[in-house]
């Protein structure tokens, strides 16, 4: 039964291992996944620690219908105390890390301590093991994996690692598995390395029993024959999420040259159906593949083109985010640029968003004067220079010159720099927003600003309201589960409603994290995909745990109620809610006639903010009154249930 896969809480410093079942109250309140494992830090790490100290503590779990009979299953979860922010690091990556771990009896990993000599784990079938990693320590990715196989005489085994960026303690480092399959944003990556933890391997042949088969082999035909019907599952399992770069930089909604202009001109060779192009000729026709138990398959293969470094290598990718991130922002409209770039993240494993979004930022630096030639050791890094680009890539995984300052993340940077450079950084809460441009966007700027770990699209963002949907449209959405009677507008540039809006998509996404769904298996990108009525359904067939999609907007709102709390408890308050300066004082210079000369007011963005505080029952300040902490059953936690 998926209901009686195990936590186990393994201390790297004593070596000690402690498995224990999950009780049915705690499924009740947190039913898996993220949710769960806001508990589980909350609970587990001590106030205040160094988040690359022995005190914390690495959450690695999947969801609650991990491997079983269900779409889209396949996320993998790992949070800790951020060393980028400082407040609730959490990352979410596909794959089948998850399954396997759920196939090897765990559902949940709680890791402390800190190991004497480097180590990775291995789990398989009810056991653990920490196992000496220093044959793979100072290797990429790809080849610690491969390594681990041969090590452990099966090619079937999962593994997910950190390269030699989360080894250097980069603080956006990210976790991986596979070749491309990143859980980026927040320096998970650097936390596992403070552990001397390269790597958790899993492997499992443990049946995972379900609760009414025939029932959930039907639910999920269904299920199966929505999510492909969608038309932007359909693009994407053609081209790719590279699609949605293109569409967005149609409009004028994306960063380039870091913050000065909104929309990147003569990129043909940037667009998906150009890197299709280059998929087709150096793999195939069947470029194409997919996570596990999913029928969307929207992750292109590719070997690098000749004439580029790392020419002839393999990887995958890039999804819209690199796109942005290595053409957009730096100002290099160059398709071959981007696959380059994305190979050299994956191998180090360095967070796309992050490592793209700082080297912008010391570009306009660097083209203001800020930073000299004698800063950065010769490069010439300016907008444009694509060789600039990888050697800065390099630098920072491997913290050399300008590269270690940079490896230190946004603030930190610019703490080291000065001269006014804190200016020019486009973040939220210490994270360097993504490559979008949400100018014109009250609610996708609002939900950059108030998310729980920092600038990011994938804690909530509501993309549909850029899709001008019908009033009656968005009422029949925004009123499930929870009845909405307020206003709602179908005007993108609008602020009324929107701090609705964004409420029931962070619920929306942190009730898909818990289940352990991909998020382009919901409503994220497509107004008709499934939500919590239908997860409702998969839970009970595959479980018997009957949930209606009340219970699961309420395992929601707890969930995000308790990311809130463990940041609250690191210090962060109110004025981390904001925007960087220049959203409110440069207006958008390119873009569609709605677009241009837009930028966000600051005083109906304040008011939006606090109707976002009023729908989550927070006070003026953005604490949680003692009223929904009752009525959530947080009002005594720590618990330390589990």
């Amino acid at each position: 039964m998926p209901l009686n896969r195990k936590v186990a809480i393994i201390d790297l410093t004593t070596g000690d291992i402690e498995i224990k079942p999950i009780p049915l109250e705690m499924r009740r309140k947190y039913i898996g996944g993220r949710a769960l494992d806001a508990y589980l830090l909350y609970n587990h790490m001590k106030p205040g620690a160094d988040p690359l100290g022995p005190d914390n503590v690495v959450v690695v779990s999947g969801g609650l219908l991990t491997g079983c009979l269900a779409s889209g299953v396949s996320r993998t979860h790992v949070c800790a105390k951020s060393p980028l922010t400082g407040g609730f690091g959490s990352c979410n990556g596909g794959g089948f890390f998850s399954a396997e771990l759920a196939y090897a009896g765990f559902h949940h990993l709680v890791i402390k301590g800190k190991a004497k000599k480097p180590v990775y784990l291995y789990v398989h079938n009810g056991k653990i093991e920490i196992r000496d990693g220093s044959n793979v320590w100072g290797t990429t990715v790809h080849d610690c994996q491969k390594i681990i196989r041969k090590e452990l005489g099966d090619e079937e085994v999962k593994v997910l690692c950190i390269g030699q960026g989360g080894e250097n303690l980069v603080r956006f480092a990210n976790v991986m598995t596979g070749l491309k399959n990143s859980g980026g944003r927040t320096g998970m990556g650097a936390v596992m390395g403070s552990k001397n933890l390269k790597a958790i391997a899993a492997r499992g042949t443990m049946d995972i029993k379900i609760a009414h088969p025939q029932e959930a082999l039907e639910f999920n035909k269904g299920f199966v024959k929505l999510i492909t019907s969608a038309k932007v599952n359909q693009t994407m399992g053609k081209i790719g999420t590279g699609f949605i770069w293109g569409a967005t930089n149609s409009w004028g909604g994306v960063r380039v040259r870091n913050f000065q202009l909104n929309q990147l001109e003569d990129s043909e060779t940037v667009e998906a159906e150009y890197l299709d192009e280059i998929s087709e000729k150096t793999i195939g026709p069947n470029h194409m593949s997919a996570c596990y138990g999913c029928q969307v398959h929207c992750r292109p293969r590719y070997r690098i083109p000749e004439g580029w470094p790392y020419a002839g290598e393999y990887d995958e990718g890039p999804e819209y985010t690199s796109q942005g991130a290595f053409a957009g922002e730096p100002g290099i409209p160059i398709g071959e640029v981007v696959l380059v770039a994305n190979h050299m993240v994956n191998m180090w494993g360095l967070d796309t968003l992050e490592t793209g979004s700082i080297i912008s930022w010391a570009m306009e630096l660097y083209e203001k004067g800020i930073l000299t030639l004698e800063d950065t050791g010769g490069l010439d890094l300016r907008f444009g220079n694509y060789e600039a680009l990888f050697e800065m890539i390099r630098r920072i995984a491997f913290r050399e010159g300008l590269g270690d300052i940079l490896a230190e993340g946004g603030r930190r940077a610019a703490e080291k720099i000065g001269k006014d450079s804190a200016k020019y950084l486009i973040d939220v809460k210490g994270m360097q927003n993504l490559h979008s441009d949400e100018r014109a966007t009250p609610a996708l700027a609002l939900n950059i600003a108030v998310s729980s770990r920092g600038a990011d699209h994938l804690r909530g963002r509501p993309a549909i309201d850029l899709y001008k949907l019908p009033e009656p449209v968005l009422r029949k959405i925004y009123s499930t589960p929870i009845p909405y009677n307020g206003p709602l507008s179908s005007d993108y540039r609008d602020y009324q409603g929107k701090a609705w809006q964004v409420v029931w998509h962070e619920h929306c996404f942190m009730g898909v994290d818990a289940v352990g769904i991909c998020k382009y298996h919901t409503t994220f990108l497509g107004a008709t995909l499934p939500n919590f009525p239908d997860w409702s359904k998969a839970i009970y067939y595959n479980t018997g745990l009957e949930m209606t999609p009340e219970e699961i907007w309420y395992v929601a709102e707890r969930g995000y109620n308790l990311e809130r709390l463990f940041n609250l408890r690191e210090g962060w308050t109110e004025k981390d809610d904001w925007l960087p300066d220049r959203y409110f004082d440069e207006p958008c210079a390119l873009g569609a006639p709605g677009v241009r000369g837009r930028k966000i007011d600051r005083e109906k963005f304040k008011k939006i903010r606090d109707e976002y505080y009023q729908h989550r029952g927070w006070d003026e300040n953005g604490v949680p009154t003692p009223e929904t902490l009752k009525r959530l059953g947080l009002d005594n936690e720590p618990s330390h249930i589990l």
